[in-house]
């Protein structure tokens, strides 16, 4: 078990207004884009090493845990909602939230399961419409690198740290910009996704584990007695 103290303030967000599902589909894609992304650059390096930084050490994690704050804004909200984010690859991905309880998102290599208690249904979604998205959270689970899979990147000085902006492939039109924030290392410690309609959604995330133990019953889903489930569309 290996923790890291730089992932002590990292931002993400899966708060969803103008549809929950919606907006989970949007965060978890954007999340299926990081665990690929471990060197230790010098702050004088060039972009391209700090870019194939953070993708070394990504790609040398198999799973991750994660105690996550998300916060959303936007259409009038200001939410924020914290839990346990666990990832294994290949594809494989939970949100276990305490705030609110019972909320979960469950990615189990064929469908996206959505849930909330008090919901008369959960909605599913093929795994696959997520990956079309082609978002950052692809580097937590797969293999990819960050300089295919974001536009118009830059990077700039960040106190101890970097800060690593781009737009999505494939997404310009739902999403204006992405920003990373991560150490001299590699690792990220925030990630703020900011949509073009002027919502905003922010993770920061802490106790990180990589390359632990998981159980595998973490990514399976099963609906609550009398829940009836709902195949979702698209997410874009």
């Amino acid at each position: 078990m290996t923790r890291h103290s730089e992932f002590e303030s990292v931002p993400l967000t899966l708060s969803l207004p103008k549809g929950k599902n919606h907006r989970i589909s949007l965060v978890a894609t954007l999340l299926l884009v990081l665990l690929c992304l471990s060197a230790s650059p010098a702050r004088t390096q060039s972009q391209p090493d700090l870019f194939r930084c953070v993708d070394d050490h990504y790609n040398h994690l198999h799973t991750l845990r994660a105690h996550y704050s998300e916060r959303y804004t936007g259409m009038g909200l200001d939410r924020t909602e914290t839990g346990i984010l666990t990832l294994k690859k290949p594809g494989l991905m939970r949100w276990s939230y305490d705030k609110p309880a019972g909320k979960v998102f469950v990615l189990d290599g064929k469908y996206a399961w959505f849930y909330t208690p008090g919901d008369a249904q959960v909605s599913r979604t093929p795994a696959k419409q997520l990956d079309d998205l082609r978002s950052p959270l692809r580097f937590l689970l797969g293999h990819t690198q960050l300089a295919k899979e974001l536009d118009q990147l830059t990077t700039a000085a960040e106190g101890a740290n970097f800060r690593i902006t781009g737009v999505p492939k494939g997404m310009a039109q739902r999403v204006r910009l992405l920003s990373l924030t991560v150490t001299p290392a590699g690792v990220i410690q925030s990630m703020k996704i900011e949509e073009t309609d002027g919502a905003t959604t922010e993770f920061i995330f802490t106790q990180i584990e990589e390359n632990i133990a998981v159980n595998p019953s973490d990514f399976r889903f099963a609906p609550p007695p009398g829940i009836s489930i709902v195949d979702g569309q698209s997410p874009i």
